[in-house]
């Protein structure tokens, strides 16, 4: 490496265990050389980077296409590196214009305060709190006075504004982009002023905002960080970018069987990414995997089943992990019902001769979300009652003590009646 420069023969060995470390799952860095230097200049002056990933919280829960930065995060801080974690409780309230075809809605302070307070606490599943600075952008965006914000504003054209694709496609549409959006990159790029940050990561998908840190911090006299971009996650769906509002996620916070029977109904082409960004498997453990299903050696159910076993593992523990797979193993590859379905009340006052339509009776019983999803679900042959799939939407079935429920393939009730 060109980096090596000045170091001692231990410190350039240190440097190559980081370098390949760290660029490993990148599908970019900008500058290469420069990241490889700050690295270098960190070792030989015994002094960590600082790196920085912010994180609006548009939404209360983190999942786990949120946790491929997470965990590049986690291998910078157990080479001894700084974390800077910034909660966007600031620019969160204008909401990231990044990917979107219109204006996106703004969220409340209350919102983001709240969202905010869960996204911390989940955080810190993956990373070690005692190298973890958090900070609010709240505390350096919110005093800045109007003739700082234009003092801001200065610092980036128009023109280039509307380099960025999103703003592109929609000025060529003809749609409105309204004023306060071209001051998000603005604030988040200013963000790394605020913190003298050396490194950034991101998402391919943030490139433009990640790259207008670079730019700020030249234009404030600060050495320019480093940026390391990742790649995102396909949902369960296998095509849309992981997303709570798609319904295509796996959230960190969910239950362990909920998170072991949705990992195994992750695409198999989709199941190598997901194995190499978002688990904490040895490298040697993650090529050898590769190598077998690449060679055919290794079934892709088996490859699956230790994926889901790894998240269930990672977020809830080893105990609840060996749960979830037995409570699979039982429900889904012998065809069994499980031993511990929760008990639901029932009151039979509510009742019409002893009978309910099915509809509102598993929607009741918080089985589905909504009377929609739940004819949905009954129309695809999803819900049945004492293992008899229920055929008809509009059906009145007769409620029964200890009668079970089944809705998809991971949700049961047994009725109590009352």
């Amino acid at each position: 490496m060109n980096s090596d420069v000045g170091l001692k023969e231990e410190q350039v060995v240190e440097l190559e265990k980081q370098w390949e470390m760290l660029s490993r799952g990148a599908v970019e860095i900008i500058p290469e050389n420069e990241f490889k230097q700050k690295l270098a200049k960190s070792i030989k002056d015994k002094k960590p980077l600082k790196v920085k990933l912010g994180l609006d919280p548009s939404a209360p829960d983190i999942h786990i296409g949120h946790t491929v930065p997470l965990q590049k995060l986690r291998q910078f801080q157990d080479l001894g590196h700084v974390v800077q974690l910034v909660i966007g409780d600031f620019t969160g309230q204008i909401g990231d214009p990044t990917g979107k075809s219109e204006t996106r809605k703004q969220l409340t302070k209350e919102q983001v305060k709240e969202n905010a307070e869960t996204y911390i606490k989940q955080l810190f599943k993956i990373l070690d709190k005692n190298k973890t600075e958090v900070d609010f952008n709240s505390t350096w965006l919110a005093p800045l006075t109007f003739v700082d914000v234009v003092h801001l504003s200065s610092k980036m054209t128009v023109a280039r504004m509307l380099e960025r694709d999103d703003f592109e496609k929609r000025f060529r549409s003809n749609e409105s982009i309204s004023v306060h959006e071209f001051f998000y990159p603005l604030m988040q790029g200013y963000d790394s002023v605020a913190l003298k940050s050396d490194i950034e990561l991101g998402g391919t998908d943030q490139k433009f905002n990640l790259l207008m840190g670079r730019h700020l911090q030249k234009e404030y006299g600060q050495e320019q960080q480093a940026i390391l971009m990742l790649p995102l996650i396909e949902g369960l769906d296998g095509v849309q970018k992981m997303s709570k509002s798609l319904g295509n996620y796996i959230g960190i916070d969910e239950e362990p069987n909920e998170i072991y029977g949705k990992s195994m109904s992750i695409p198999d082409e989709l199941m190598v990414k997901y194995i190499k960004l978002v688990t904490d498997l040895p490298h040697d453990e993650v090529s050898n995997m590769v190598q077998g299903l690449e060679t055919e050696t290794l079934h892709p159910r088996d490859a699956k089943m230790k994926l889901a076993f790894t998240l269930v593992r990672m977020y809830h523990g080893e105990e609840a992990a060996i749960g979830a797979e037995n409570h699979f193993k039982t429900v889904f590859q012998k065809g069994a019902l499980p031993e511990d379905i929760p008990a639901m009340e029932v009151d039979q006052a509510q009742l019409t001769d002893g009978k309910a339509w099915i509809v509102k009776l598993i929607s009741e019983l918080g089985l589905v979300p909504s009377n929609g999803e739940g004819r949905r679900m009954v129309k695809q042959g999803a819900v049945k009652i004492d293992g008899i799939k229920v055929e008809d939407a509009d059906a009145e079935v007769e409620v029964k003590q200890d009668m079970v429920i089944q809705v998809g393939k991971r949700k049961f009730a047994k009725i109590t009646l009352i």
